[in-house]
């Protein structure tokens, strides 16, 4: 007979994990409080128009092919892709925008006419990245079960030793001296839900994600993505249980022997939980949770988010599928999100505009767009300031594009903290889970595995490896693998 396994939430963790579980021979139910799969990687529809509620990013597309190819399968066969050129563009103020090239080439050309002699140090730069790049994806993370410092050790990680105890801010701006560029280049650090002066400068594999391996698209949406693993999952023989809310992992001794849903028990051999890691262990006696409130308070979390779904009348001007307004103080913004919580006077923000190149997510002649300003977690949300920061937000993307826009909004729908909490259980309403600095890097973040419960698992991005939707498919993979292991299947 099977072992059975109930898996607690379904983002890209928990399907990714429920995929490589039931490859293993277990039999999978997943059961998510919610009325459709993918966790925070929701989607939304309103008026013939189609909005992803959670990632709006396809970056790293080796590390899907990679989860795919496990299950002798390809992106292809679930989902189309689309290569974006301009990848994206970058407002620094009114009249002065960069559309960044999809070819390094050209962007390298890019970076010269801005300042001179920076192409040399851009491809310098990148290749340095593309070589940690290879180390982290080739030879780290998808053996970071977050149990030794010596998992980070190999001949190649020793050799880059020195890029763990500098920051990529400090590295970037030693080497850039335009202020436009160094936005730039440590931009794709804030997918890793940290301050760049607070990202170890090993981190920049995430520029070569950016400059050597592209923006992609999937058609209809990221929520494409994940109806593509829901499929497989099915098609592997996962069961999926919607609108299941779980209230509490039930344990036997010192063993965890199923959930309670609705009200009702349902008995496993082996609990996976891939929602918030907090909430996970609160469904927990408290005697069996390993992590304390005053261990969650010291910790650094990622930012949440303030959103705003808008569907616009007409086609919108002078704007990329993806497009950046850094025009405001990069480190004063930051300085509002990790050292001293606040809403952010002059946000910086960022804006999708999938419809420029997908014509399904909205209806003909007009346009979705998608406005994401990251704010600190755990700060008051009210109607009031959401309200204040939309008229500010539409105010700003209007005078850099030198448009007007308000006239033409047919809707705009917000969410932020409060939404965050009530439909993800998320900690202090945060939307990227734990910040990779380097004190919360590998074994230095919550576990794969409780310490005090057996047979209960965790994954997810308060875990190992961290934030971004190709690490959660990475830690999907490594809690399925760990439980395989332990179970000698």
């Amino acid at each position: 007979m099977k072992k059975k396994v109930s898996i607690i939430g379904s983002g890209f963790s928990s399907l990714a994990a429920a995929c490589y579980l039931s490859k293993f021979g277990f039999e999978v139910h997943v059961f998510e409080k919610n009325s459709m799969v993918g966790g925070r990687a929701a989607r939304l529809k309103i008026k013939g128009f189609t909005f992803d509620i959670g990632p709006t990013w396809y970056w790293m597309p080796d590390i899907f092919e990679n989860f795919f190819s496990d299950f002798s399968k390809s992106p292809q066969d679930y989902y189309s892709l689309e290569r974006l050129d301009p990848s994206y563009e970058v407002y620094f103020g009114k009249k002065d925008s960069i559309k960044l090239e999809d070819s390094f080439e050209k962007r390298c050309d890019q970076f010269e006419a801005i300042e001179k002699g920076s192409k040399k140090k851009l491809e310098t730069f990148i290749s340095e990245a593309k070589t940690n790049y290879k180390i982290a994806i080739g030879e780290v993370v998808y053996k970071m079960y977050g149990n030794s410092f010596f998992e980070l050790i190999t001949i190649n990680t020793i050799k880059k030793i020195k890029y763990f105890f500098t920051s990529i801010k400090r590295q970037v701006v030693k080497n850039f001296k335009n202020p436009n560029l160094t936005q730039i280049l440590q931009f794709p650090v804030l997918f890793l839900g940290a301050k760049p002066s607070a990202t170890p400068a090993f981190y920049n594999f995430m520029s070569y994600a950016d400059f050597g391996l592209g923006t992609w698209h999937p058609k209809n949406g990221m929520y494409s993505v994940v109806l593509g693993i829901e499929k497989l999952a099915k098609e592997l023989g996962v069961k999926f249980h919607l609108n299941s809310e779980v209230q509490k992992i039930l344990t036997k001794g010192n063993k965890a022997s199923g959930v309670r849903v609705n009200e009702k028990d349902f008995f496993s051999d082996i609990v996976l939980s891939g929602a918030d890691y907090v909430h996970s262990e609160s469904l927990l006696d408290f005697k069996d949770r390993v992590y304390s409130e005053k261990y969650w308070k010291k910790k650094v979390f990622a930012p949440s988010a303030l959103l705003f779904f808008i569907g616009f009348n007409k086609k919108i001007k002078n704007v990329s599928h993806h497009t950046l307004f850094f025009d405001a103080d990069f480190d004063k913004h930051a300085r509002s999100i990790y050292d001293d919580p606040s809403w952010p006077i002059d946000p910086l923000i960022y804006t999708n505009f999938p419809s420029i190149t997908d014509k399904s997510m909205a209806p003909k002649n007009k346009e979705a767009c998608t406005v994401l300003v990251p704010i600190a977690a755990g700060i008051e949300d009210t109607k009031e300031l959401r309200k204040s920061y939309f008229e500010l937000i539409i105010g700003r993307i209007e005078k850099l594009t030198e448009q007007s826009l308000k006239n033409d909004i047919l809707f705009h729908e917000s969410y932020c903290i409060n939404d965050f909490v009530n439909d993800y259980n998320s900690y202090k309403g945060n939307a990227y889970g734990l910040a990779n600095t380097l004190m919360q890097t590998a074994f230095l973040r919550p576990k794969l595995k409780s310490k005090k419960i057996k047979k209960l698992y965790f994954s997810g991005q308060l875990t190992v490896p961290g934030p971004g939707v190709p690490p959660a498919l990475i830690s999907g993979k490594l809690s399925a693998e760990l439980i395989r292991k332990e179970m000698n299947l």
